[in-house]
């Protein structure tokens, strides 16, 4: 008789599920199929050339640093870097303030692991990032969301919110907020929330966490000081990563905050990997060295700026008119409301047999709502195929709308 497995998992392992675009994405390997909806940077992005010259100067110069293990908070050097490069935009700090991570998602999960106790109450955004509302949940964490509009999270339903969870007594630990170019939502949170955000956080005595992977893909507009460099008291903790203007595969990222809490995650990351790869940071810190970062980050704002562009034209000419959309000023992502009564989960399977795909709205919701939503990715698909997808998914919405 074979073994039950279900009977010797986790709670940690229990509780959790696979990610709904993770799933998604299996579907669409059919080469006919248009993705629309993974979040993957364009390949064309990648500099490899500049990285494979870098590599082999590394393990020429330097093999026995870069293949030895390394310190849990990461190479000094690559740390110091990317102060310098935050601080153009008035986010100082000092090394002790900054930890590297193999990617965002660590980040993401180390502060579940830090925050968090089962019943413990995170604050979300409505809708959030599937994978950080996985990151929160798998530590127990129980999560509230906020509505958004274009400005971003709602202060008044925020404050609302929090009353009534200080009158039920329980525990709010931290307000969770991807400030630039929302992730899925494609909207930018004010000047005037990120303060108000602050005085609401230090008047109820919670972290604000700050999820700022593409702030540096603005396309257009005046870019807006981050909560962090803005919140002077250490109660923010700001994640960044090179995922998205250098390439993920490097899996190296970034949590700059207040140093206790940095020191704390430091010992917790201790437990999951020792120490990110060496060899992947000193690529970076090579590549950052040689003044290449910021003329990277520009040919890829011209880039992902033509496809955004051929998204909202494709939308304009194909969507009906009682579809609505973010119109995204930087960043991968444009986020489309049907009417209620259509179900954009439902409306998948029927969007795959007509070879175009999206993520499904709901996934993104932590109050299980947003069935009449869905994410389109302007990021990885060709200037062709975006044209070509968004024609293929407004047949399929056209066809399931109410005469």
């Amino acid at each position: 008789m074979s073994i039950n497995t279900e009977e010797f998992y986790s709670v940690l392992a229990s509780r959790m599920e696979a990610s709904a675009i993770r799933e998604i994405l299996k579907l669409v390997q059919n080469p006919k199929v248009i993705s629309l909806a993974g979040g993957m940077p364009d390949p064309l992005t990648f500099p490899v050339e500049d990285i494979k010259e870098i590599t082999q100067d590394v393990l020429s110069e330097n093999s026995a640093q870069a293949l030895q293990y390394s310190s849990t908070e990461g190479l000094p050097e690559l740390r110091k870097c990317i102060l310098e490069h935050l601080a153009k935009d008035g986010n100082d700090g000092e090394l002790e303030n900054i930890i590297i991570s193999s990617g965002s998602q660590q980040g993401l999960d180390l502060v579940g692991k830090t925050f968090l106790s089962p019943g413990d109450i995170a604050i979300v955004e409505l809708p959030s990032y599937l994978a950080a509302l996985n990151a929160f949940y798998s530590y127990g964490g129980e999560l509230i969301g906020v509505p958004m509009d274009e400005d971003g999270m709602r202060m008044d339903i925020l404050k609302e919110k929090l009353i009534q969870l200080k009158n039920e007594g329980k525990k709010v630990k931290f307000i969770y907020t991807i400030s630039n170019f929302q992730n899925p939502a494609g909207v930018t949170m004010s000047l005037a929330r990120r303060k108000k955000m602050i005085e609401i956080a230090h008047k109820f005595n919670i972290f604000i966490v700050e999820d700022n992977p593409y702030e540096k893909l603005r396309f257009e507009g005046e870019s807006i000081p981050s909560i962090y460099s803005l919140e002077k008291n250490g109660s923010v903790i700001s994640l960044g990563t090179f995922s998205k203007i250098l390439c993920p595969g490097l899996r190296l990222a970034w949590i700059l905050g207040n140093k206790e809490i940095i020191r704390k995650m430091a010992i917790l990351k201790q437990a999951t990997d020792l120490c990110t790869s060496i060899f992947n940071q000193l690529i970076a810190y090579e590549y950052i060295k040689l003044g290449k970062l910021d003329e990277n980050i520009k040919s890829n704002v011209r880039l992902y700026k033509e496809k955004r562009d051929v998204m909202l034209n494709a939308l304009e000419k194909y969507f009906p008119s009682e579809v609505a959309w973010t119109e995204a000023h930087g960043g991968f992502f444009i986020f489309a409301t049907l009417p209620e009564y259509m179900n954009a989960d439902e409306m998948f399977k029927e969007a795959i047999k007509e070879n175009v795909a999206y993520v499904i709205g709901s996934a993104f919701f932590a109050d299980g709502k947003g069935q009449n939503t869905m994410r389109l990715s302007f990021c990885y698909p060709s200037v062709e195929d975006i044209e070509e997808g968004i024609k293929r998914l407004s047949k399929v919405i056209k066809k399931k709308m109410k005469k």
